[in-house]
C-alpha cells in the first residue's frame, strides 16, 4: 500500500503515522491530558537500577515485596478463589460479603454505621475517585482542592471542570484551612480532601476538619433554600490505617453526621494492607449518589476482580489477623519515616540546607532542600525542582519526586520521600551521600 504521494509503507509504519493535522485525531480531553510524572521518574530509576546504579529510591507511592507482603491469609484466600473456579465477574458493585465486611469494619473501627446500598466496590480507590467526579460533575463545574496532593489536577481535567486551586503551605502541613475555602466554596461543585496526606503524610486536625464541614453544611443549607444543586466533599481516606499513635483519624460524617448527605469516603486495601497490584477499593456516600457511581464504573468494567474480593473478605473478617498486620505494618513503616526524618534533621543541625515535617502517617515525608540557584561541581545552575532532583540522584542516587508532580507550582525546593520501597538499613547508607552531594554545592 502507499500514501498519497506514493510512498509504500508497512502496517508497522502507518500505525505510526499521525498526518499532517495529529490533533483532529484526538478529543480535547486526550490532547490535553499529561502522563504521570511520578510514573515516569520511577521508570527512570528501573533503568538506573537494571544498570547496576545504587539508587535510594523514594519515588513511588507503592511497596516493595521484598519489604512488605500482603497479608498471608489474604494471599492464600486468593489462590484458594482462584483454584476453585471463582473467575467469573461478580456483581458490578461488589461481592455482597464484601460489602457488607466494609460496612461492618467502619462500623466497629471509624464508628461510622452505613446502609447497604451506601457502599460500592471497585477496582481500587483510582476507579472510585474518577467515578465521583464523573458522578457529580458537569463539564465548567468548579473543583477545589488544595496542592500539593495527588492526581486533582488530572481528575478535574477529565471532566472538563474548572480547577479552583488553593496554595496550600508547610506551616499549615500542606493542608486546606477553612479560611482558604471560605472564597472558594461559592458556586464550587466538589471539594477534594485526603488524610493522611499524599504526598506529605500529614494529617487535618479534628477542630479544622469540623470547621471545614460545618461551613459546607451552612453552603448547602443556603443553596437548598435557593433550589441550587449542592457541594459535595470527596474524603480519600486510603491511608487512615496508617495514622500513627497521637494522630487521630477523623471523617466528616463522624463529627457532623449531616454530612454523610454530601460526603464520599474512598478507601481500599493498596495502602493499609501493601495490595496495590490486588486493585480492590471501596466508595461510602449518599445512596443516591453511590448507585450511579456503581452503574458507571460498571459500564467501564471498573469492578474488582473475584478472587481478589475473596480474598478481602477473608481479612476483613479475620479480627485478630486484620489487627496483626496493622499493628506489624505501621511500626515496620513508622521505624523508616521517622529514622529518615531523624537523619534528616541531624543534617540540618550540621547546617545543610534541609527541612522536614514529622511524619504523622501514610507512607511519606515531606521535604526541603534549599539550594536552588546553586551550581553543582560540573557548573550546572539549579533553576528549578526538576534539575535539583537530577543532580541528586545523579550525584547521590537519591531519588524523590517534586511536588510539581503534585499541581503544585509555587513550593520550591520540596520533595516527596516514599518509603515504600527501601529497608531501614539503606537509611544509613544514602544520608551520608547526600550530605556530600549537598555539601559539593557553590
Amino acid at each position: 500500500m502507499s500514501d498519497s504521494v506514493g510512498v509504500s509503507r508497512t502496517l508497522g509504519e502507518w500505525a505510526e503515522v499521525a498526518g499532517a493535522s495529529p490533533g483532529t485525531r484526538l478529543s480535547a480531553m486526550a490532547a490535553g491530558i499529561a502522563g504521570s510524572d511520578i510514573l515516569r521518574v520511577a521508570n527512570e530509576i528501573r533503568a538506573l537500577q537494571a544498570a547496576g546504579r545504587p539508587v535510594f529510591d523514594l519515588t513511588i507511592g507503592d511497596f516493595s515485596p521484598k519489604q512488605f507482603k500482603v497479608p498471608v491469609g489474604m494471599a492464600r484466600a486468593i489462590q484458594d478463589a482462584v483454584a476453585t473456579g471463582q473467575t467469573n465477574y461478580p456483581p458490578t458493585n461488589g461481592l455482597p460479603e464484601l460489602r457488607a465486611a466494609v460496612r461492618e469494619m467502619y462500623a466497629r473501627d471509624l464508628g461510622l454505621r452505613y446502609p447497604e446500598d451506601a457502599v460500592t466496590i471497585a477496582s481500587g480507590g483510582r476507579a472510585l475517585v474518577y467515578g465521583f467526579f464523573r458522578t457529580v460533575c458537569d463539564p465548567g463545574d468548579r473543583v477545589v482542592y488544595g496542592v500539593p496532593s495527588w492526581n486533582n489536577h488530572h481528575y478535574t481535567h477529565t471532566v472538563g471542570a474548572h480547577g479552583v486551586v488553593l496554595e496550600c503551605r508547610p506551616e499549615d502541613r500542606f493542608l486546606p484551612t477553612r479560611a482558604g475555602l471560605e472564597n472558594a466554596l461559592p458556586g464550587a461543585r466538589l471539594v477534594c480532601l485526603n488524610s493522611p496526606l499524599n504526598p506529605s503524610g500529614t494529617a487535618i486536625a479534628e477542630d479544622t476538619l469540623r470547621a471545614i464541614c460545618e461551613r459546607i453544611l451552612a453552603e448547602n443549607e443556603a443553596r437548598e433554600r435557593r433550589g441550587e444543586r449542592p457541594l459535595y466533599l470527596l474524603y480519600d481516606q486510603i491511608y487512615w490505617p496508617l495514622a500513627f499513635e497521637g494522630t487521630p483519624h477523623v471523617t466528616p460524617p463522624g463529627l457532623l453526621p449531616e454530612m454523610a448527605r454530601y460526603t464520599v469516603l474512598v478507601d481500599g486495601i493498596s495502602k493499609a494492607f501493601a495490595a496495590t497490584g490486588l486493585r480492590v477499593g471501596w466508595a461510602l456516600g449518599p445512596t443516591d449518589v453511590i448507585r450511579r457511581m456503581s452503574a458507571f464504573l460498571g459500564h467501564v468494567g471498573a469492578w474488582a476482580p473475584r478472587p481478589e474480593q475473596v480474598g478481602t473478605i477473608a481479612l476483613l473478617q479475620d479480627r485478630t489477623a486484620l489487627e496483626e498486620h496493622r499493628a506489624a505494618f505501621r511500626r515496620a513503616l513508622g521505624t523508616r519515616l521517622r529514622d529518615l526524618h531523624a537523619g534528616l534533621a541531624r543534617l540540618r543541625a550540621e547546617g545543610l540546607p534541609v527541612e522536614c515535617l514529622p511524619p504523622m502517617g501514610a507512607i511519606y515525608l515531606a521535604a526541603r532542600f534549599d539550594v536552588l540557584g546553586r551550581l553543582t561541581p560540573e557548573g550546572t545552575v539549579l533553576a528549578g525542582n526538576e534539575e535539583l532532583r537530577r543532580y541528586l540522584l545523579e550525584a547521590a542516587g537519591f531519588g524523590v519526586v517534586g511536588f510539581e508532580a503534585f499541581g503544585a507550582r509555587h513550593l520550591p525546593g520540596w520533595f516527596r520521600l516514599s518509603v515504600g520501597a527501601i529497608g531501614p538499613e539503606e537509611i544509613p547508607e544514602a544520608l551520608p551521600r547526600l550530605a556530600a552531594a549537598l555539601r559539593a554545592l557553590r
